[in-house]
Parts: C-alpha cells; structure tokens; sequence
C-alpha cells in the first residue's frame, strides 16, 4: 500500500472500521424489531451488511427519504424525513434504532435526534463525527455538524434515554467518531453491556504527535472484536 493510500485509509476508513467493531461487541446482546435509521443501502463499507451485525433480530428494517442516494422502494424499507414529525404508526415501532454518521448531514438536528429515539422502545445506537473532514456531496447533502461527547448525553436526556455505553475511537490524523448507546431500560443494559466509562475529554490527541503504524491499528482493532 502506497503513502498516498494509507492517508486515505485513515481520513476516511478508519473510523469506520473501528465503528462496525464496536457495533460488533454489542450488537448480539439486543433482539426483536431492528430499524437503520437512513441507512442507505444498509452496506458496512467492509463488504457487508449492517442487518448482519444483529444476528439475533426478529425483523429488520431501513429508512430512507427521497432524493439521490435515498428511498428505493426496495423490501424492509420505509419512506421517513427525519426532521419531520415522526408518523405515529412509527412511535415506539422498533426494540432497537441505529443511526451510522448522518446527523452531520442534517440541519434540523434537534428533531432529528428526537425522531431516532421515538422510533424505538428501549435502545438508540447512534455514530457521529466528532472531527472529520467536510464532506458535502454536490447538491445531494450538505454538512453541518460535529459533536461532543457533551451534547449527545445531553440529547439523550432530553429525549428521556440514558447512556448505557460510549467511547471514542483512537487514532490521530484521522476522521474520529464517537459510538453512543443510550436505552430506557438502562439498568438492564448495565449488567450485560461492556462497562460504561464516560469519555472524559474527546480530542486529548490534539496539539499532539503520536505514531500509530499499520501494525498497531491492527492490533487494536482485532483487540476490540
């Protein structure tokens, strides 16, 4: 792999990929009715699907809105505009939403936020930048936003969900995402998710010089899963 190869693969690989392992640690634990919340294609960026990741659902689902790179048609997949009023036949439809790095994309994020967690009856996985580069996409979908550990706890309360588990993936000179869960029932989900320990201060990398080579990623990645 060339130099120029391997930036790429840390601007904009990187964090995905420590994404879907952290959604591989925990996505077994959950059943019943899954929903990707404008999920696209459902597609992982590594050759698979998210629905995968859930092996033990009982049904699986995807929304979309209209325009480029949106609603299909196709089978398990439902027309929703996130930052409208959530249809009430959709209100508490699902046991578990996940949403994967588009509330960056959406203006509306306040309602938004809201919509993702009506949509389900107990647990909300949610992915979002907390820096990466901008990356609009000609006139299909701008970029607004990135997040602190702060206010994704705060959007969590306010939407009467506690955080059950976070973290922050690891590396420098790369996009960095911040992997939040947050549940209704979070008793329950204490005992049987990964220990929650609060990121104190997402970015501490800043200002700094630190030397990850190919080898090390790796480690760690396989290290998580």
């Amino acid at each position: 792999m060339n130099t120029t190869s391997t930036q790429l693969g840390r601007k904009y690989r990187l964090a995905r990929i420590w994404s879907n392992r952290e959604l591989e640690r925990i996505a077994h634990h959950f059943s019943g009715d899954i929903v990707n919340v404008s999920g696209d294609r459902d597609k992982d960026k590594e050759g698979r699907y998210y629905s995968e990741y859930f092996i033990n659902k009982h049904s699986y689902f995807i929304t979309n809105y209209a325009g480029d790179n949106g609603y299909q048609g196709t089978n398990n997949e439902i027309l929703l505009d996130i930052t409208e009023e959530l249809p009430l036949n959709l209100k508490y439809r699902f046991d578990v939403a996940f949403n994967h790095t588009t509330l960056e994309h959406v203006f509306n994020v306040f309602q938004a936020f809201k919509n993702i967690c009506d949509l389900s009856k107990d647990i909300v996985i949610v992915v979002v930048p907390f820096a990466q580069i901008q990356h609009a996409i000609d006139m299909s979908y701008d970029d607004y936003w990135r997040f602190t550990p702060s206010v994704i706890r705060q959007l969590f309360q306010e939407n009467n969900l506690e955080v059950v588990y976070e973290s922050e993936s690891p590396y420098t000179d790369s996009a960095v995402y911040l992997f939040f869960v947050g549940s209704r029932q979070p008793d329950k989900w204490k005992r049987i998710l990964p220990d929650y320990t609060p990121v104190k201060q997402a970015g501490t990398w800043i200002g700094e010089q630190k030397k990850h080579n190919r080898r090390n990623i790796l480690q760690y990645l396989f290290s998580r899963a």
